[in-house]
């Protein structure tokens, strides 16, 4: 028997491999048609699984029919009276004492290990035409089978880590789209005035202090992404002459960030952009930790290296090795994802600010969220352990940290909450009562002193350490999380949260984002940008 897939993967064909079978039955073939429509890799994985439970069933079925000499068998209704039961014609047992005494031998030698240097057919079609020059015993077809699928089993395993892996990369890299965006923008500034005018105007400074407005914080490198959360959030608004954003960027993309929302206002928000390199107080200095974090070489060996090579994959699931990976994200040892702890120090005149993560879209007005009351705490979050899904929704404190750990187990409690990152109300004039940010450097510290023992995700565990007893829950209808996680979000649920978030590796500006999710983003792209449309975004 062969199955061949066409090349468009809309079509299978199985036909038999054997003359003899050829004047019907078995030896027909068959092609089945598939709808015109995309395969995932999980809908493969499946049919593959599937079809590796059903072999063993065909091989045993091929054997007795050799074995009780049916090779002139070559209709189902004569295979049914050779060896089916009762319903399908068979008038004695013979057949059925024959299964029973092939399964006893399947299950002797299950438990049996496989002789060294066995060897095993590369196809079906092989292990049938061996088995028909009376090859192999009962016994020795048996370990054959055993020895087929366990190598099947290994491949099928290997393959899915080798798919992990690969979507790990391209979750990690830079879309041709987006790198020719930052550089075409970063020239625009160079040789072009407009590009390089002062945001915002100096009439405008004062408000960038001013508590009575709405401010929002957006720290990213990602020039098209913080492009849709502006205009998502301005356009979202029912007062968009309140709102002043403050972008905060790396150094190489400064130039090429700040010329899009020159050329791009989006009056009559406010927009302020600027560099890590222009917070005096931003210094290496100030923050040694965050130093140690990016230049440790065994750290940047974790999230930059080759993450198979010596691993033990053999007892790990693919959930799990997937799990793993994003976990080693390169931006976790990046100062930007871990801006968001120094909002006291880098706003001192501001009394309340909203942080949005690079991958969030806004679909409802926000200003509300300043008049929710914190009851004295710092951090308004949505928490993430009430949900039923158990890849996003579904988090407790057990989830992100070693329980095994001495330190962890002596001041953590398992069960405890979890809330999200990507969307959350700061006071500003709380925090600066607290210990929440050198909580947080020390405790980085405990993790690099243990070599990563304590957690292995990112930002988040430290932050779920420094502002413990400090989170005031908010309705979830303000944050749905798990948009870039998985393609079961319903879809009524996305058009009812205020803020939806692409958090996971499938990102919407990636080949790799989930088609019914994308459309929530694509609407905020500027397409009429000549940047935009040059650079082929989305194409």
């Amino acid at each position: 028997m062969q199955l061949r897939f066409s090349p468009s993967m809309r079509s299978i064909t199985i036909s038999g491999s054997s003359g003899h079978l050829n004047n019907g039955g078995f030896g027909e073939s068959m092609k089945i048609k598939l709808a015109a429509r995309h395969i995932s890799y999980r809908t493969l994985f499946h049919t593959i699984l599937i079809l590796a439970f059903l072999l063993p069933f065909i091989f045993i079925l091929t054997a007795l029919i050799t074995l009780e000499g049916a090779n002139k068998c070559s209709s189902f209704d004569c295979i049914g009276r050779r060896l089916g039961p009762r319903f399908l014609g068979r008038t004695d047992d013979s057949g059925q004492k024959m299964v029973k005494d092939f399964v006893k031998i399947l299950s002797k030698v299950n438990t049996e290990e496989l002789p060294q240097g066995l060897n095993l057919p590369a196809t079906f079609s092989q292990l049938v035409s061996e088995m028909k020059s009376n090859k192999y015993s009962t016994k020795q077809f048996g370990l054959i089978l055993k020895g087929m699928m366990e190598r099947s089993e290994r491949e099928l395993r290997e393959s899915k880590f080798a798919e992990l892996m690969n979507k790990h990369f391209a979750a990690s890299s830079i879309p041709k789209g987006i790198h020719c965006l930052s550089l075409r923008l970063t020239d625009e500034y160079s040789s072009n005035a407009h590009a390089r005018r002062q945001l915002p105007s100096p009439e405008l400074l004062p408000l960038l202090s001013d508590n009575s407005y709405h401010h929002f914080v957006l720290s990213t490198d990602n020039i098209l992404a913080a492009s849709v959360v502006v205009a998502s959030t301005v356009q979202s608004s029912l007062k968009p002459e309140k709102i002043v954003f403050h972008i905060i960027t790396d150094k190489k993309t400064y130039a090429g960030m700040h010329s899009w929302f020159a050329l791009n206002p989006i009056s009559p928000a406010i927009v302020e952009v600027k560099g890590i390199h222009q917070f005096d107080w931003l210094t290496k200095e100030n923050v040694p930790v965050l130093e140690a974090v990016e230049n440790h070489y065994g750290i940047r060996n974790y999230y930059h290296g080759n993450h198979i090579a010596g691993a033990n994959l053999s007892n790990v699931t693919p959930k799990n090795f997937a799990s793993k990976l994003q976990a080693r994200s390169p931006k976790y040892i990046s100062l930007l994802n871990h801006l968001r702890i120094y909002l006291p120090e880098l706003f001192p005149n501001l009394e309340k600010v909203v942080f949005l993560d690079d991958d969030v879209v806004i679909q409802r007005d926000l200003s509300p969220l300043w008049k929710i009351d914190l009851n004295g705490k710092v951090n308004g979050a949505v928490e993430t352990c009430r949900g039923e899904d158990e890849l996003v929704m579904s988090k407790t404190l057990r989830n992100y940290f070693n329980f095994s750990h001495p330190l962890i187990a002596k001041n953590l409690n398992p069960d405890k909450c979890a809330w999200a990152y990507g969307m959350n109300i700061f006071d500003l004039h709380a925090w600066r009562r607290t210990e929440i940010t050198e909580t947080y450097h020390q405790w980085l510290k405990e993790n690099l002193k243990s070599n990563l023992t304590l957690w292995k995700l990112g930002t988040l565990p430290p932050a779920l350490i420094a502002f413990k007893d400090q989170v005031q829950p908010i309705d979830p209808s303000w944050h749905l999380l798990g948009l870039g996680y998985q393609n079961k979000t319903k879809i009524e649920d996305v058009t009812k949260t205020a803020v939806i978030h692409y958090n996971g590796q499938c990102k919407p500006w990636l080949d790799l984002g989930f088609e019914h999710l994308r459309p929530f983003w694509t609407k905020y792209v500027n397409y009429s940008s000549d940047f935009i449309r040059n650079c082929h975004i989305l194409e």
